[in-house]
Formats: C-alpha cells, structure tokens, sequence
C-alpha cells in the first residue's frame, strides 16, 4: 500500500529544484501510508511532478521504488495499490516477448501500458488501486481507480495547476492551494457523515469515482472522466444464474476461496480482523483452510455488553484454531483517539465505528503488516436490515391513505424511541436470540421517519441519512444533487432490495465504509485488503436470484451455507451488531466539554457554517434525555474538529 501524489503546471516559470522539492513536500504528508520508500520524477519541459510514498508489500527489494518508469522509457507510474492477478499477467506478457528486471506488480502494469495501452490495461487487473501514470510519447496524464472504490483519488483543478492525491493534506502542502470549503458539499456531509463522491469538501476538488479513468491532455483542461467498468450494467445483467442453491453455494465457496488466496499472497506478516459475525468469520474461516500455520486473527472487545463482539470472535476463533489476539479497551482508551481523528480521516468524516476500526487496524500492525476484512458482505449479500425492513414497511405503507400514514408518524413520534427502548428492554428475554435487535432506540426512529415517505427512492434515501433536514443547521442551504437524486440510477421495474444493494455498493460502501477502513489502516502503516470486492465475485453474486440472498427475512441466505460448512450455526447465532460505540452516553458524559467548547453559540456565528440556536437546540433536547441526537451532534463535531486542525 502506497500514498501518491502530484500536480501538472500550465506554466514553466519553475525550475526544476522547485518541482522536485515541491512535490517531495507533498509526498512527505502521506508517510503514512508508505513509511519504507520515497521517490519523486519530474519533467520540467511540461511543469508536471509525481510523488510516492511506499509501504513495501510485493518485492520488497528497490527493483520496486516509484514513480517507476518504463523499460523503453514512455510511461511512468506513481500507484498505490495491488493487482492480485500480476502473476498471470506477467506470463502472458513473458509470451509476448517483454523481459522483466523485477518482482513487482508495478513493474507488470507499466509493461502492460505498452502493450495493450492504458485503458485496455485496466481492464485486464483484478485488485484494488489507484494510479497516475504518465504517457512521455504522447504527452497525457491518466488517472485511475479501481471498480469498487477500495483505494482513494482526489483531483482538481486550481488557478491553472491539476494535481492528484491519496489524501487531501497533500494538497495543503502545494504552496498556492487554496483550502476553500464547499457550502453544498458540508450540508451532504451533515446528512450522510461523509462527503458523497465525486464532490469533495474543498471547492474544485473531486474523487475519481470506482471504476473510472480520467486522461487529460493538458492541466487546465478537465474532461469529464471514462467508465471502464459499471456496477449499474452489472446489476442489469444480473439473475442470470440457473443452477440450484446447492450448485450456487459450491460456486460461491470456490470463488470466495480463490479471492482470498489470491489476497494472501504478501511478502510481509499477514492476518485478518474478526468481529465474529458471518463476513469475517467466513473470510478467516477460508484462510484457514488453506493455510499451513494458524491465522493471524484480531479483535477490540469493548467493556459495554451492547458494543462487544469480542466474545462472538473468540468463540470462532477457537473452533477455527486461529492465533487469537483481543484487546479489550475502556472508554477512555477509545476516546483518546478523537484527537487524531481529523488528522486520520484529512476529511470531514463521522462514522463513529471509525474509533474501534483504528483500534484494531493498531492492535493488528504490532503483529502484521496486511490485514484482510469481511467488507462488503451486506451490500453483496443483502445482510442489512434496511434491506428488509424497508422493503416490508414500504411495501405496507404504499397501501395506506397518505393522511393515516403521517398520523402514524405522528404517533410514533410521541411515543419517542426512549420509551420504545425501555418497553424493549422489558420484553427482550423473551425474544429467541435471532429476533434481538440491536440499538433499538436509533432503529425506531428510523422506521418513524419513513412513514410519510412517498416512494422507495425516498425511504431509502431517509433510511440512509443520519440528518436528514441538513439545511435547518446551516447558514447557507443546497446539497449538491448527488448519485442518491439521480432517478436513472434507480430501476423503478426491479426489485426494491437490489435497487438498495446498488445503491449502497455505490454510495456507503465506498464513501462511508473503505474511507473508514483505509485511513484507519493508513495511519499506522497497516494494508487492508477486502476479499469480497473482487469483481468477479462481484459478478457472480449478482447473477444470482435476490431468494438465494434474502430468504424468509433473513439476508446472507447464501453465504450463510456456505460458512456453515465450516463454522457451525450454533456458534454463528447472535444478533446482529454495528461496530460502533456508545456516541449519546459519552456526549453527556466525559466528552461534553469537549463538544461544548467546539459548538459554543459565539463560535458558531463567528465561523459562519452553522446556525447556533438551532445546533444548541438539538445539544440541550439530547443532554435532557428528550432525544438522542448523538449521531447528528457528532457529525457537527467532527466537522468542527476537522476545520479547527486544517484550516
């Protein structure tokens, strides 16, 4: 894994010193993400600069260093990233006549460009990446992001210079970047806790979205960019399967296993992260099957019954024979990572599982330097609950009066999701461990805030939204129109539930899910790799009928079979559980001053993003117990933390 960055300058007025220390200055920020090597190149003719950061996985040898240049010299690569199937590739390049002077995947794509070209090219890596690869004969500049978004890309245009990055601090190293924050971009943050791509929170800056390439042929010409790859014609395509469950299952268990011995493939210690729950006990279930030592295996337990999957972990852990290593931490201990949550995430980004998600990306790098993750199974395989809960309640609500269902509403609304929680509380001993729901409160209030929702579109979009009347906090209105308002995306004639999956798959899984995971990585020099989304898999899964997923209201129908070969379901049986921690409880308790001091009124009017009465409302209704507002507060917080260390 790797950290990249660069820029392209309209103008020669720099010398050649000036590129080199510039773009050394901007690769410095990512150390991170590549503590073992640095390199930049520069070509001063066109004002154009790459930088590299290295974190020395495949051919750990220097016949690795970036930027690399090709043998014959027309292409040079700053990348980041891993193509799984560079062995094959290799080979059939061998045939071809090309010689090889390294080990390194690098090395097999630069002399795949000359050979095939680069778009050609990429279509033919399997593996997750991000690239900036530089065409001397014809002078253009490609940029390039894997199919499903695992690794990151930002790019733009500023007073004439183009530039590229893994992580926007790099950008802040330019001398001239202006660090203008995007009004409509920050109200898509206060509504999702992330900034949805292609939209970044500097004006002028994008995220290359998965599956795309961008060519430019000059640096203030910014063409819109090509999709190598849709997940959307995919999903048209999909049902395609005819065989039995049986016959699905084998194929799926094969397909699992072939990803992930392709992403075990490391020169450096390797392990997994296991919650216990069905994505990650499968994941490390098929490592173990074709591993000759224990696995490495990581877990965060946490003190709090309603947070902790640690003991669900150890139980499969032990049945697998894994190397087992838990840490339990205190709130304390998880807490203390809030101030290094800006500097992390380099973008506003409120994920509250992003604490654990460090934790364990910490405790894993003591041991490993690769870590495998079970990312991706509930978009895939239908396993949320707003899969099902969605499709029934909408489908239940379409066939009321509009009238009975905003009375509904309002009914709920009086009951209030504390008091539902306190019922529940009372009555859960009752329920069989499959039906237990886990943080009932912020499920409750979800259900109430669809009930007046006119189409599936909108329940789905509300269902997604952690606030979802951003402009009611802040001093200018206007989201960007974002893919969750594109009506062509959404196959009004398909099934409610793969419109749901399609949708995650292209918004929260990449924006939300692998930005979590890889800067929590990153930061302690950690790679993650995520069997699930090879693109393969990807394809077959969706060949699949949606009751080979979601069956008698369960999801991961499938997947479950298949692990069940291997795990018994009497270990798997447990509730489903976020990997999050207690936000509301801590907001009124050890981080109160903290949130105090960055929502104080005077500051808020003196910044200028958010409208203080309105802010101290939703704080005081949450520190009186009249609501839980904790996800909502925290969002503002993370916004407030993120510009009060970057700007």
């Amino acid at each position: 894994m790797c950290g990249i960055s660069g820029f392209w300058k309209n103008s020669l007025d720099q010398s050649n010193d000036w590129l080199e220390q510039t773009a050394s200055n901007m690769s410095e920020t990512l150390v991170h993400r590549g503590p073992d090597d640095s390199g930049t190149w520069v070509d001063s003719e066109v004002g154009l600069a790459l930088g590299h950061r290295r974190l020395s996985i495949i051919d750990v040898s220097a016949s690795g260093h970036q930027p690399m240049i090709s043998a014959g010299g027309r292409f040079v690569i700053a990348y980041n990233g891993e193509v799984y199937n560079f062995q094959e590739l290799r080979q059939e390049l061998k045939e071809k006549g090309h010689f090889f002077r390294g080990h390194s995947d690098t090395e097999v794509m630069l002399i795949a460009f000359v050979q095939w070209g680069v778009e050609e090219s990429v279509k033919k890596f399997n593996g997750m990446f991000a690239f900036a690869v530089w065409d001397r004969q014809d002078r253009l500049l490609w940029l390039a992001r894997d199919r499903l978004g695992e690794k990151p890309l930002y790019f733009g245009v500023q007073n004439g210079t183009f530039f590229f990055t893994s992580e926007l601090k790099a950008l802040r190293a330019y001398p001239h970047f202006k660090p203008l924050i995007d009004r409509s971009a920050l109200a898509s943050y206060l509504r999702f806790s992330y900034v949805p791509a292609p939209y970044c929170i500097y004006s002028g800056i994008k995220k290359l979205l998965p599956g795309h390439l961008l060519c430019l042929k000059s640096p203030n010409n910014l063409p819109e960019s090509q999709q190598y790859w849709s997940l959307d014609k995919v999903m048209h395509n999909g049902n395609s399967f005819t065989g039995s469950v049986d016959d699905a299952a084998d194929e799926l268990e094969s397909l699992i296993k072939k990803t992930v011995k392709s992403r075990m493939v490391s020169d450096v210690p390797l392990g997994a992260f296991l919650s216990g729950g069905i994505d990650s006990s499968i994941i490390v279930a098929l490592m173990q099957s074709q591993s000759e030592r224990p696995v490495n295996t990581f877990t965060i337990g946490f003190h709090e019954k309603e947070f902790n999957e640690a003991l669900y972990a150890k139980r499969v852990a032990n049945h697998l024979g894994t190397n087992h290593t838990e840490l339990y931490v205190s709130s304390k201990e998880a807490m203390d990572v809030i101030p290094k949550l800006p500097s992390i995430y380099d973008e506003p980004f409120a994920d509250s599982s992003q604490i654990p998600t460090h934790l364990i990306s910490r405790l894993a790098r003591k041991h490993v330097t690769v870590a495998l993750t079970g990312d991706g199974g509930d978009e895939l395989f239908a396993g949320y609950n707003r899969y099902i809960l969605g499709k029934k309640h909408w489908e239940l609500l379409k066939s009321l009066p509009k009238g009975l269902r905003k009375a509904l509403s309002g009914a709920m609304g009086l009951v209030g999701g504390k008091r539902f929680e306190n019922i529940y509380r009372m009555f859960e001993f009752a329920l069989p461990v499959k039906s237990r729901i886990s943080l009932p409160r912020e499920k409750y209030d979800k259900v109430e805030k669809i009930m007046s929702m006119t189409g599936i579109d909108e329940v789905y979009k509300r269902l997604v939204s952690i606030n979802y009347m951003p402009e009611r906090y802040l001093v200018s209105e206007g989201e960007s129109f974002s893919r969750f308002d594109d009506l062509s995306l959404w196959n009004h004639s398909g099934d409610y539930v793969e419109n749901m999956q399609k949708f995650d798959l292209l918004t929260y899984l990449p924006d939300d899910l692998l930005v979590k995971v890889d800067r929590a990585a990153m930061a302690v020099n950690l790679e993650t790799r995520v069997p699930f989304l090879d693109h393969e898999l990807v394809e077959f899964v969706m060949s699949l009928p949606l009751d080979f997923k979601l069956k008698n209201g369960q999801g991961k129908y499938l997947l479950r079979k298949v692990l069940y070969r291997h795990v018994s379901e009497e270990i798997m049986e447990r509730p489903k559980m976020g990997f999050t921690v207690p936000l509301g409880d801590w907001l009124t308790g050890p981080l109160r001053d903290w949130a105090l001091e960055l929502i104080e009124s005077k500051r808020l009017d003196q910044e200028g993003y958010f409208k203080s009465d309105p802010v101290m409302n939703m704080w005081n209704e949450h520190s009186d117990g009249r609501a839980n507002w904790g996800h909502q507060l925290w969002n503002i917080l993370m916004f407030q933390s993120w510009l009060e260390s970057n700007n």
